[in-house]
């Protein structure tokens, strides 16, 4: 075997670690083991740790009157807490029932009282069951490690027991000669190697304080636990980044449920790019406005708006914007919104109940902007991501109490004022044996073939389906949709020559909130920034166009704990699958941007916009 000597830092001392096996110092590293501290504290003990997955389950041992109890101190006994009842008991009917995965599990027995004693007394208890450390199959894992802890005898004396007898070792001083067959683990005190509260980040030096008894712990080719450790969120990825092998915790629960999702909420995007710096030449002047696009972004909150911008480096062409403020996006009979009825609210300037598409409460319509706005001659036009029957386009030209009123809202959309519609689900118009397809064309629209062909039409109507069912999802190819949808939209309207109203919506962030699902949130945010930089570049040109941009709600609660702007990495957490109530912002740019600043409900954006238009038609 080959002897190698390694240096390894802890505290403020170099420890020599001297090895008879060449060190694999990460092979511990790439995973994650919960241990149940004192998990005879729990309302539950044993089941809730086993049923949470927990890898490692603490129990203090005391030794009274010729028996074993699980307590703490010997004040807190009581009688009917054995250690048979509390944990051997339990664990063989977890066997023998096939509880759970019967996965390997470590029983850390922390010895209260003197160690040769109880520890003589504890042999007397296990020997009824030994099944629960003899495997199943020869060459399987045994379904129970016994592993002593607290108070043990002399580890020249470890030897001494029997084979399923295993000790926690606390030292990485003291690394020669040790019978490494029969230690389980290396445990520490993490208050030696720092006084890190769980909030914030370890400092530096703590961080290789800490790095270095793991280095010595896996050295020994042992894996480490620390007791006495921040339980927190923050402490538990910490713990698992730094390569700790059982993470402490008194919320097994809790830490099973972060850690085991921790790997889908950290994201890296691999579709960065440059993002678009505006001129501002005509940002917030109180100039005529002759042009207004609207661009939503479902679902998009802050936290979602944030973390596509740390993804992209930290920057997007949203961001480059001034003039913002924030919507209160309630709906008629509920705190939080659906689509519909958010989209309606922009739309028309109206509270309605959710689920209504451009509906009153009592079923009449109400009078959304390309109808309000067909009397100064304008042009209106939609794009999506999502099917063009969709919630919130739908609030642009249906008037239905359902949203699933589907068939209803597709035969809205010929008799609708609307000029030019791109999209998906053009089954829609077809599926339910009255073809709209048909009553398009007969209320003027070109279906054109491709977004090029739209661009170009010459038709004073124009439809794109760009698919017969949903779209994709960026992530499954759909890059670049929105961006040249919006520029092909855009590019229509230019040529008509008369003003426009144009609403822009990047569909998915919301599906990405409802799902919680990180990078869907992440590239479909960035995915609309994209049609955001073409609808700005669009205003600089043409100096007569206001862009406005926003949310119909906030979906999935999220925040952001961590991530890292070197790597672009962001970390996501959802607190629902839902729609909340935050706020969501508002940005605007061109002539008039500044009016959209304040704090005002959702309506509000439909009254302003009217009022601006007005300004230019009344000038």
């Amino acid at each position: 075997m080959l002897r190698s000597q390694i240096t390894c830092r802890a505290g403020a001392y170099v420890i020599i670690c001297l090895l008879l096996f060449v060190c694999t110092a990460n092979i511990h590293a790439q995973n994650f083991k919960i241990h149940s501290h004192n998990d005879y504290l729990r309302n539950v003990p044993f089941w809730e740790a086993y049923a949470n997955g927990a890898a490692s389950i603490e129990a203090d041992l005391i030794l009274e009157d010729g028996d074993l109890y699980v307590a703490h101190e010997k004040a807190s006994i009581r009688p009917e807490r054995t250690f048979e009842n509390l944990y051997l008991a339990p664990i063989r009917t977890a066997k023998a029932q096939k509880i759970g995965r019967l996965q390997p599990l470590i029983l850390l027995i922390d010895l209260k009282t003197e160690a040769y004693s109880t520890l003589q007394k504890l042999m007397e208890v296990l020997e009824p069951y030994q099944d629960l450390w003899q495997p199943e199959e020869e060459g399987t894992s045994p379904l129970l490690q016994l592993v002593i802890s607290g108070n043990r005898p002399d580890k020249k004396d470890y030897r001494n027991y029997p084979d399923h007898i295993f000790f926690d070792y606390q030292s990485v001083t003291d690394t020669l000669d040790l019978p490494l067959d029969k230690i389980a683990m290396v445990s520490l005190n993490f208050r030696h190697f720092s006084q890190w509260n769980g909030k914030g980040r370890l400092v530096d030096e703590d961080r290789e304080n800490l790095l270095g008894v793991i280095r010595v712990a896996h050295c020994l080719d042992k894996p480490i636990r620390f007791w006495a450790t921040p339980d927190s969120k923050t402490a538990w990825k910490a713990l698992k980044e730094l390569g700790v092998d059982y993470i402490n915790t008194d919320d097994p629960y809790g830490a099973t449920q972060y850690l085991s999702t921790l790997e889908n909420r950290l994201y890296i995007s691999p579709n960065t790019r440059e993002v678009y710096r505006p001129l501002f030449e005509k940002d917030g002047i109180q100039a005529p406005v002759k042009n207004v696009i609207l661009m939503i972004g479902d679902g998009n909150g802050l936290a979602q708006i944030a973390a596509a911008m740390y993804a992209n480096h930290n920057q997007l062409s949203l961001t480059q914007l001034k003039n913002m403020g924030l919507i209160k996006t309630q709906a008629l009979d509920d705190f939080t919104t659906d689509s519909a009825a958010a989209g309606t609210a922009l739309a028309t300037g109206r509270k309605v109940k959710n689920r209504s598409v451009g509906a009153l409460p009592d079923g009449s319509p109400a009078q959304n902007l390309p109808e309000y706005l067909q009397q100064y001659h304008y042009l209106t036009g939609i794009v999506t991501t999502d099917n063009v029957t969709g919630a919130t386009p739908g609030a642009f030209y249906a008037h239905q109490t359902e949203r699933d009123m589907i068939k209803e809202i597709a035969a809205d959309l010929p008799k609708s004022s609307l000029n030019l519609f791109v999209g998906g689900g053009k089954n829609d118009f077809i599926r339910y044996g009255n073809d709209e397809i048909l009553a398009l064309k007969e209320a003027g629209f070109t279906l054109a073939p491709s977004l090029e062909a739209l661009k170009s039409a010459t038709s004073g109507r124009v439809g794109y389906f760009a698919s017969n069912h949903s779209l994709p999802k960026v992530e499954k190819g759909r890059n670049g949709f929105l961006k040249e949808a919006t520029k092909a939209a855009l590019g229509y309207f230019s040529d008509k020559n008369s003003p426009f109203f144009l609403m822009v919506e990047g569909a998915y962030i919301d599906s990405g909130g409802h799902q919680n699902q990180v990078s869907t949130v992440i590239e479909e945010g960035m995915d609309f920034d994209e049609a955001i930089e073409e609808a700005l570049k669009f205003a600089d040109k043409d100096g007569q166009t206001l862009v406005i941009i926003t949310a119909d709600h906030e979906t999935g609660g999220a925040t952001l704990p961590q991530g890292g702007l070197e790597k672009g990495q962001v970390e996501l957490e959802f607190s629902t699958e839902d729609h909340t109530a935050i706020m969501v912002p508002i940005f605007a740019y061109g002539p008039h941007a500044d009016a959209f600043r304040g704090v005002y409900e959702n309506t509000e954006v439909f009254e302003k916009i009217v009022e601006i238009i007005e300004e230019y038609v009344h000038r």
